[in-house]
């Protein structure tokens, strides 16, 4: 069974504009049998670390948030805060950068909510039937709150899990603090020694009693349930995730996440494969775009919207002067020669296993 996957170009013509070109596919894409009438509406975005410009401009977001409202919903634009260190770790520094990058009720018609909370802790857990790594994903509790989820995803490569789509956004970036903890790091989290500087704050929000402090914070990872709240609440970031998953298992992981997320209520997706950066927006910085911009996805099928992206970046030719122009390009894949180390095929396999979409899929030309 083939999945469809609609998509459009970039060209415009007299009389019809990007943004009004966008809400023509996904209508025909058929977001209106989504029955959106009083329905919270969670619209997954990433709004940009301060630095980037990469990102997709707040635009494209007012688009969507039009058409829910239109359809009597009740849209907000969401993500939850990071694991690293940076523009977006809680709540509030999260909001001052989602504004800066354009991202306000003003410019999009509607409400922005950090999804975790002030410090990423405020999660959902929801069992995850059938997975492999993940038995109870720690979701960003106002997207599962809400009744129906659209991601809104900039198509970019990234350096763990090769590119970033419909999974990634939904994957990784619903996930709560510890949740982000869970799909990067095999182990807990760790103390910097040289950063803490013995406040204690961390001990005093552990609820397990993992965290002793002489001079330094120590956590005993025998009794850590590696729940990631020592992270958001230390001032001076000395407390750092393991990072040390492999890339396989973190892109099996994020999917199981997606499956949290997705299961059992109405989702659709789309994907803007624009400005395709080298690496995620999580950088407060960007590199010229590896190829040209190829266009708009969209279908209801978050695996053959990944894949129907990928197949469509790996036609087109390299940009010079760009990273991938500078890779050795044995492998015959864009990804995979600009981060040999990863193998974005995992990820879209896995979400087959895990029922979440085909990889077969049917093109339609808006």
């Amino acid at each position: 069974m083939k999945a469809k996957v609609y998509f459009t170009d970039l060209h415009v013509k007299k009389g019809e504009n990007l943004q009004q070109k966008l809400a023509r596919l996904i209508r025909t894409a058929g977001i209106d049998r989504i029955d959106f009438d009083k329905k919270f509406t969670a619209i997954k975005v990433h709004f940009g670390e301060p630095g980037n410009l990469a990102y997709l401009r707040p635009n494209y977001a007012k688009t969507v948030v039009d058409l829910v409202k239109e359809r009597g919903g009740k849209p907000f634009l969401t993500d939850c805060n990071t694991l690293y260190v940076g523009g977006r770790k809680n709540a509030l520094d999260h909001l001052d950068s989602a504004y800066l990058n354009g991202f306000s009720p003003f410019s999009t018609g509607c409400h922005v909510l950090i999804a975790d909370g002030l410090k990423g802790t405020d999660e959902a857990l929801v069992p995850v039937k059938g997975g492999e790594h993940v038995k109870e994903a720690k979701i960003g509790r106002a997207i599962m709150d809400a009744d129906i989820v659209i991601s809104l995803n900039h198509f970019k490569g990234h350096e763990l899990t090769g590119f970033g789509g419909a999974l990634k956004n939904i994957g990784m970036g619903c996930g709560s603090r510890a949740g982000k903890m869970e799909m990067h790091s095999a182990g807990k989290p760790l103390v910097i020694p040289e950063k803490c500087i013995g406040c204690s704050v961390c001990a005093e929000n552990c609820a397990h009693d993992a965290i002793t402090v002489e001079g330094k914070a120590a956590i005993d990872h025998q009794v850590c349930a590696g729940c990631g709240r020592c992270l958001g609440v230390c001032a001076v970031d000395a407390i750092v995730a393991a990072d040390d998953e492999s890339n396989d298992v973190l892109c099996k992981k994020m999917v199981e996440y997606a499956w949290a997320v997705l299961h059992g209520r109405p989702h659709f997706h789309i994907s803007l494969v624009i400005d395709v950066s080298p690496y995620c927006d999580c950088y407060g910085r960007n590199d010229i775009p590896i190829v040209p911009d190829v266009g708009m996805f969209a279908s209801f099928d978050p695996v053959a919207l990944d894949q129907a992206c990928a197949d469509a970046v790996n036609k087109q030719p390299v940009v010079a002067g760009s990273l991938l122009a500078k890779r050795d390009r044995a492998h015959g894949d864009h990804f995979t020669d600009l981060n040999p180390e990863t193998n974005w095929r995992v990820a879209i396999a896995h979400a087959v296993k895990m029922g979440l979409g085909h990889k077969e899929y049917e093109l339609i030309t808006v």
